[in-house]
């Protein structure tokens, strides 16, 4: 007798009616629960993984399967977004009449989401250079006078960020009031982590993990709901945002450093009203996690006690974006394919997670077949090898569609994000093109009306395409039979949330 026998003897039989009892409730509550509020593509995801495993993928879907925050901390998101003035500083009104009726609309939409009003005199300079970002980020931090405020998904102490983290000591030290915000999960992984930690508790800078997963301590969420913000506040009177984190271009991993993977990212160091934006949404940060509401109800936003008088910095409108679980569910989805569906010339995206939901794939193809040119930024290679398969699997689809893809010689990971829209329009910030984005992390983003900007963005779109290869169908169907079959699976996962 084999072995599948003999076990299958040594069970008892009411064991075996108990396992099928389970095994088939399962599978009958997952069909009439899953369903309800879900998108039919993340549903059948979900069901796909309880009928193949039903008890590991129901214990699975009991832990990731609601995109939500603990209630307790909706409260406190709540609360310190009705603590910022919802009028903001800047002429919002007027800026939104001078603009065309297509962008007023895009601005609108954004506000319903719980974006802060567009307001005009920005400057805003681009770093598309990692080493030169951060040290540019570095230099504004040795030359703040009143306080530092520091937001990133990954911050780690490694050489390459060392005059960033010790220009945060030596603020400290100088008496400028520093708070560092790091995500917990985001960061812990990373080689470094644990010595900036180190060096934030003996320089005396308050700091704390953003969403921490530590149910020993009665801190818990579900652990893949992170924040992917990048911030950084000087003064109120500039601030950085934008694709990058404090760390190594090769994220200090040895498996990343044995492939020689480099990232690319890129921020904007911005001047203006939004500054003062930003840094209200690092005060919502800091609440949620501190309990400490560094937003006043008797003062403005911070950042913002520029004189009336004074000459703004720079002339681009701008709209802060923030997005994430309890503030408006895909927000983000709904601003990307409104202005796909409004472009009239090009569409130039740049990210290095493209998982296009249903929606977006079909405002992407419409604006194709209305004869807007459409053009995809990617990484050839990428870290993350199940979202960079369910990328590849919607490459030929794309292709037959008449969108143009870049690929980023290996080993860069292109790590930018960003839209151009037109001669007119930029998104950029944090969010990437895929779910995970648009409904599990919270992001921001930087809607940037204005032709010399978008003019900037597309010589740092025109150094990329100096780098890349544009993909052709027939080399793409000529991979290997192996490729397609872990492109294929991949894509299974795409639209879990």
């Amino acid at each position: 007798m084999d072995l599948p026998h003999l076990l299958w003897n040594a069970v008892p039989p009411w064991a075996a009616v108990v396992f099928f009892a389970v095994d088939l409730v399962i599978r009958l509550l997952a069909l009439g629960t899953i369903p309800h509020n879900r998108r039919p593509s993340a549903a059948w995801g979900w069901l796909l993984v309880i009928f193949f495993f039903p008890i590991l993928g129901g214990l699975v879907f009991l832990v990731l399967g609601r995109a939500d925050l603990p209630q307790a901390r909706k409260d406190k998101q709540r609360e310190a977004a009705g603590l910022v003035d919802a009028h903001g500083p800047g002429t919002g009104a007027a800026d939104l009449r001078r603009m065309p009726d297509r962008l007023a609309e895009t601005v609108r939409l954004n506000q319903h989401h719980g974006a802060f009003p567009v307001a005009g005199g920005h400057r805003i300079e681009i770093l598309d250079d990692y080493d030169t970002a951060l040290a540019a980020m570095a230099e504004g931090i040795r030359g703040a006078r009143r306080y530092v405020h520091f937001q990133f998904y990954i911050a780690v102490a490694d050489p390459s960020t060392e005059p960033v983290i010790a220009a945060l000591e030596a603020a400290r030290a100088r008496g400028v009031t520093v708070r560092v915000l790091v995500d917990h999960l985001g960061a812990a992984g990373y080689p470094g982590y644990k010595q900036l930690v180190h060096r934030l508790e003996n320089a005396g800078i308050p700091w704390r993990r953003m969403l921490p997963v530590r149910p020993w301590r009665g801190e818990y969420q579900r652990p893949d709901l992170r924040n992917h913000r990048k911030i950084l506040v000087l003064d109120g009177t500039a601030a950085f945002t934008g694709s990058q984190n404090v760390i190594d271009r090769s994220y200090n991993k040895k498996k990343n450093q044995r492939q020689g993977l480099q990232w690319i990212g890129l921020m904007a160091r911005i001047q203006g009203p939004a500054v003062g934006h930003l840094d209200a949404v690092f005060a919502t940060d800091w609440y949620c996690e501190t309990d400490d509401m560094i937003l006043d109800t008797d003062q403005r936003v911070p950042g913002t006690d520029r004189a009336p008088d004074a000459d703004p910095p720079g002339e681009l409108v701008c709209q802060v974006l923030p997005s994430g679980p309890g503030l408006g569910q895909e927000s983000n989805l709904q601003l990307f394919n409104h202005l796909f569906a409004t472009a009239r010339r090009r569409i130039t995206v740049c990210s290095p997670y493209f998982v296009p939901e249903d929606s977006m794939y079909n405002s992407l193809r419409t604006a194709v077949a209305r004869g807007v040119e459409v053009e995809l930024y990617m990484g050839e290679t990428s870290n993350h090898v199940l979202t960079h398969h369910a990328q590849r699997s919607f490459y030929e689809q794309l292709i037959r569609d008449g969108i143009r893809i870049h690929l980023y010689q290996a080993p860069w990971v292109l790590h930018a994000k960003f839209v151009l829209i037109d001669d007119d329009t930029a998104v950029v910030g944090s969010s990437n093109m895929d779910i995970r984005s648009f409904v599990l992390d919270h992001e921001v983003n930087l809607l940037v009306a204005g032709e010399q900007f978008v003019d900037r963005m597309d010589e740092v779109v025109a150094g990329y395409r100096e780098h890349s290869h544009e993909l052709q169908l027939a080399d793409w169907l000529a991979r290997p039979w192996y490729q397609k079959y872990a492109d294929n699976t991949a894509r299974l996962t795409s639209a879990l949330q």
